[in-house]
């Protein structure tokens, strides 16, 4: 009988568990470290969250974040005390700026851009078009926006600024252009709110850019336009929820870049963070990035899809002083931008104000309507819902009139009232003032809360009725709601510029002298102001 030979069991059960631990060990050295990363990130972020699967996957990074605004988010940041491991914002410039004055000695994190949208808006094909074929050239601007806005046209939805990046660079984008320094905004640029006009479009508000687009879904048939991210725009126009897809305008006046950095808060992060970074820079993800959100790439090398081929556009400045954007949230905060202002018009028609100043007032009052098409004038100009009263005076008070703006016919009214050829001899400055404050005196217990303000406009000295300190003693002893009206003097031809400016800063108001420039400059000057 033939012996059956023993298999070497013990010997091939060795050499496979030695094949085993070595593939155990290759794949533990080439599978990176697992780490998991605390990250405060700004709420539109919600769309990475498939590419976040893949950074889990790729790098052993898992993120875990907390959405927030990206104002609400800085404001958490700004005094240094970190309780996460990174931030991803939107932008981080507010938090920078909001750093340095709360905490001043505090060094910035390291920051590295991920990818870039533009805040843009998003027009009706139909409103765009009438638009652009009033705008220079065709190309729409900030300003011609401003202008449809104030005369009812434009109605538009845009996230709160005190919460969420898009809207505040919407807000900075505005207020830039309205400027019209081309620089960064100073203190001086907002020290009068010149939005007034184009806020008066603005119908529909969230305090997040997503909840905004779902509230203009919902209110597409009456909203024209819609102000946030280039990438919003185009996912909302992909998505098919509009019955008309929005055209996209990056309006020519420019507009604020938003570039999505992640900031290392804790440093002993940083290996994980250069990987993530360099993950998210890199050359397929910026591509899926860019496909899956409609973002442009940070690497200009990454070719871009069809829809993100137009250039962006003039790159407007964030503002370099905290001030600056305290006074603008403060501006758009304040209770009085939900109620129509009133501005009273005390105007000089004694005889000096014959032939070509009288022409200069008319003109003047013309392009507060809308007739002046530059920039600086469509964001001044009258708007919807603002009241207007305009008193004539000389010896004393002529007339008044006042028209609440809804129609081209109210500002047809006025502008004839302004027209009328009856002058009178005498100037009666301080009196006729004294009644417009009578007036103001009725008005605040109509309609408390309503901002108020006197515009006199004169071209000579003051002969006849009270004298200025009488008037300065009587508005002392007006009631503290009244007295708080203040009254913005315009300069013109041989007046009294010492009483004039006296007058203006004992109302809180200022002077401003049309004799070194255009009435209309003078007036618009001080729109903002008094309004």
């Amino acid at each position: 009988m033939r012996q059956q030979r023993r298999r070497p069991t013990g010997l091939i059960a060795l050499c496979m568990a030695c094949l085993w631990l070595a593939a155990v060990t290759a794949c533990s050295v080439n599978r990176p470290e697992s780490v998991t990363l605390r990250v405060l990130a700004s709420s539109e972020l919600v769309d990475m969250r498939p590419l976040l699967d893949d950074l889990r996957r790729e790098t052993g990074i898992t993120l875990e974040m907390d959405y927030r605004g990206t104002v609400d988010a800085g404001n958490a940041l700004a005094s240094g005390r970190y309780r996460h491991d990174l931030a991803w914002l939107s932008s981080d410039r507010y938090f920078r700026l909001k750093q340095k004055e709360t905490a001043p000695g505090v060094e910035p994190p390291l920051a590295t851009s991920i990818m870039r949208s533009p805040v843009v808006i998003g027009m009706r094909p139909a409103t765009a078009e009438q638009l652009r074929r009033t705008a220079p050239g065709g190309r729409i601007s900030w300003a011609d926006a401003a202008d449809a806005a104030a005369d009812g046209t434009l109605k538009f939805a845009m996230a709160d600024p005190r919460h969420t990046n898009s809207g505040l660079a919407a807000l900075i984008g505005v207020a830039t252009a309205a400027a019209g320094t081309g620089s960064p905004l100073r203190p001086e640029d907002v020290s009068c709110d010149r939005l007034r006009g184009f806020f008066a479009g603005h119908a529909l508000t969230a305090d997040s850019s997503a909840r905004m687009a779902d509230g203009f879904v919902r209110r597409q048939d009456e909203l024209n336009a819609m102000i946030t991210y280039e990438s919003e725009l185009l996912q909302l126009n992909r998505s098919g929820e509009l019955r008309r897809p929005l055209e996209i305008v990056h309006p020519d006046d420019g507009m604020v870049l938003s570039d999505y950095p992640v900031l290392l808060l804790d440093p002993a992060k940083r290996d994980a963070y250069d990987r993530m970074v360099d993950w998210l820079k890199s050359d397929p993800v910026q591509k899926n990035i860019m496909e899956r959100t409609l973002r442009r790439p940070i690497d200009p090398g990454v070719p871009r899809i069809p829809r993100l081929r137009e250039p962006v556009g003039n790159a407007l400045y964030f503002p370099g002083d905290q001030k600056v954007v305290d006074r603008l949230l403060a501006d758009y905060g304040a209770p009085r931008r939900d109620r129509p202002a009133r501005v009273i018009f005390l105007l000089d028609f004694s005889g000096s104000m014959r032939g070509e100043r009288i022409a200069q007032l008319r003109a003047t009052f013309d392009g507060l309507s809308g007739a002046d098409d530059s920039r600086s004038g469509k964001f001044v100009r009258f708007y919807r819902g603002e009241a207007l009263t305009v008193m004539r005076f000389a010896g004393r008070v002529l007339d008044e009139r006042s028209v609440t703006y809804e129609g081209q016919r109210d500002l047809g009214r006025l502008s004839g009232f302004v027209a009328s050829d009856d002058f009178a001899d005498s100037t009666a400055i301080w009196s006729s003032l004294d009644h417009a404050y009578v007036k103001v005196t009725g008005l605040v217990r109509q309609h408390p809360g309503q901002d108020i303000s006197i515009v006199l406009m004169t071209d000579g000295e003051n002969n006849a009725g009270m004298d200025l300190d009488t008037f300065l003693r009587r508005h002392a002893a007006l009631p503290p709601q009244a007295r708080a009206v203040r009254t913005y003097t315009v300069r013109h031809g041989e007046a009294d510029t010492e009483e004039l400016d006296r007058a203006a800063r004992a109302t809180g108001g200022r002077m401003v002298d049309a004799t070194a420039q255009s009435l209309l400059n003078a007036f618009k000057e001080i729109r903002g102001c008094a309004q």
